[in-house]
């Protein structure tokens, strides 16, 4: 008869294990001491204070996988990173495996809970310390302080560090749980503690984080969504590397966070460590960004991500633009290395949102590429000259010669610096609720959709608006800056002068 399934497992992501790895692995032991001497440290879903740890059975299979050691009695892994949603237990398990490591591990063991901050570190710190003083058996051997807890019988001690303290060098540590990597500033703490470890035979670096932002403070890639990508590549067999285990639990990265299936499939513990009606409850009131990394698990651009998923895409297709619809042009531009977008909005009570034209460097083209400033400006005299343009609404930056020479040759030029918070926060707010209130139709370019799924929101006293995810990013928004332009311009004018007759400059 074929085993059984068990809820919650495999996860999404799944380094391999050999199935001799795991038969003579430390699974079932660092089960049995959390089960046995771990008890909860407060009252839960899962169950009361004071009662004991059960591990569910996916936690048990993860604990198996994790301690796997090889044929020559080894541990398999050294670098670990083990990625779920928040409330599944996360907390109450980094602490029953450092304190096995505290008790269990060699002589001499220095175990470690690290974190960004130290009021973080301290949480998995605080469960152990917590989980040592109601158990008595643990209790009589441990010596506790605030911020350690020390094995006078063995000499092993465990300690809370964080990315705010920089006297790191000199350790030996033996495991470290470093808790919610996601939030790390950089990866200076996480590569200390990597290295650090060289010296010791069976040590073992475990990171168990939700996910997050997929850059870190220096605007590169976040070390925990490298790890996250690297778990991805050794799962497919793109990289061989046992000395690495990855578990990664999460939903579809592109699924519909509102969907109750996907919080099953991104949430082992669902229905049982965690109460559904919490998520029916908070989908309501947290922010989309927030809600994917916290409860799917799922890394975003920004945790601020500007449309929700799915609403552009969902609006409908739009029909081709009659000759006499009066229609708007906005103008995001840039000479080298960015790109130059031209984007039409219809004056019209649904309106309609086009790409007219993208510039934009491909990894094919030289280093020298520019934008053709020519071809820009013969674009925009030709689609003046086939439809009723009454208004080209550009941005002035490096554009002032071109925007000079299509004045003088007819076309209605307005200025519209996209870097002015007194425009661009309400006209981000006026596209957005057109957006989500299914008040827009579009003709569903790929380029539009992904500049607009680039778009983050930068919040400070001038007010929200979209800008890139940080300052450098390949992530391009000028087309999404056009949109706003145009669409800004296009309500505008349908509001002021709702029953004038529009003309374009070209008609007469």
């Amino acid at each position: 008869m074929a085993p059984r399934k068990i809820k919650g497992w495999p996860p999404a992501i799944l380094t391999p294990v050999p199935a001799a790895d795991i038969k003579r692995g430390d699974g079932p032991l660092v089960t049995e001491f959390i089960q046995a001497l771990c008890p909860q440290v407060k009252d839960s879903v899962g169950g009361r204070a004071g009662e004991p740890l059960m591990l569910r059975p996916w936690q048990r299979k993860l604990m198996d996988n994790l301690f796997a050691r090889r044929a020559d009695k080894r541990l398999r892994h050294r670098v670990a990173v083990v990625g779920l949603p928040r409330k599944n237990g996360k907390s109450a398990l980094g602490s029953g495996i450092a304190l096995y490591g505290l008790f269990m591990g060699p002589r001499g063991g220095e175990v470690y809970s690290c974190a960004a901050d130290r009021e973080q570190a301290r949480i998995v710190f605080g469960s152990a310390k917590q989980m040592v003083e109601m158990s008595p058996e643990l209790a009589e051997q441990a010596k506790l302080y605030r911020d350690a807890i020390e094995i006078p019988a063995t000499g092993s001690v465990y300690r809370v560090l964080s990315s705010e303290a920089f006297t790191k060098e000199g350790l030996s540590p033996t495991l470290v749980v470093y808790d919610e990597l996601h939030a790390a500033p950089n990866r200076e703490l996480w590569d200390v503690m990597t290295l650090a470890q060289a010296a010791r035979y069976d040590a073992l670096t475990l990171a168990i984080t939700t996910a997050g932002v997929r850059t870190d403070s220096t605007g590169q890639d976040s070390v925990c969504y490298g790890l996250y990508q690297y778990a991805q590549r050794v799962a497919a067999g793109e990289v061989e590397d046992p000395s690495f285990f990855g578990a990664w639990w999460q939903a579809d990265p592109d699924c519909d966070h509102r969907d109750p299936k996907n919080w099953q499939i991104a949430n082992p513990g669902y229905g049982d460590i965690q109460d559904p009606e919490d998520f029916e409850s908070s989908v309501k009131r947290t922010p989309e960004a927030e809600f994917r990394t916290k409860r799917t698990n799922v890394f975003v651009s920004s945790q601020q991500a500007w449309l929700p998923h799915g609403a552009w895409d969902e609006l409908p297709e739009m029909q081709p633009v009659e000759d006499a619809t009066p229609v708007v042009l906005g103008f995001d531009g840039s000479f080298s290395g960015d790109t130059t977008a031209i984007v039409g909005v219809t004056i019209e009570e649904t309106p309609r949102v086009w790409l007219v034209d993208l510039w934009e460097k491909q990894p094919t083209d030289r280093d020298d590429w520019r934008v053709d400033i020519g071809g820009v400006e013969a674009r925009i005299l030709e689609t003046c000259g086939r439809l009723n343009v009454v208004e080209v609404a550009c941005d002035p930056y490096r554009w002032q010669r071109s925007m000079e020479a299509l004045a003088e040759a007819g076309v209605p030029i307005t200025e519209y610096p996209s870097s002015s918070p007194a425009r661009m926060v309400p006209s981000t707010a006026k596209f957005f609720d057109a957006v989500v209130s299914g008040q827009v139709a579009h003709d569903h370019a790929p380029a539009l959709a992904r500049h607009l799924s680039h778009c983050v929101i930068k919040h400070d006293a001038k007010g929200p608006r979209v800008v890139k995810e940080h300052r450098g990013s390949p992530r391009k928004i000028d087309a999404a800056v056009a949109a706003i332009i145009a669409f800004d311009r296009a309500t505008h004018r349908r509001e002021a002068e709702p029953e004038a007759p529009v003309a374009s400059f070209f008609s007469v």
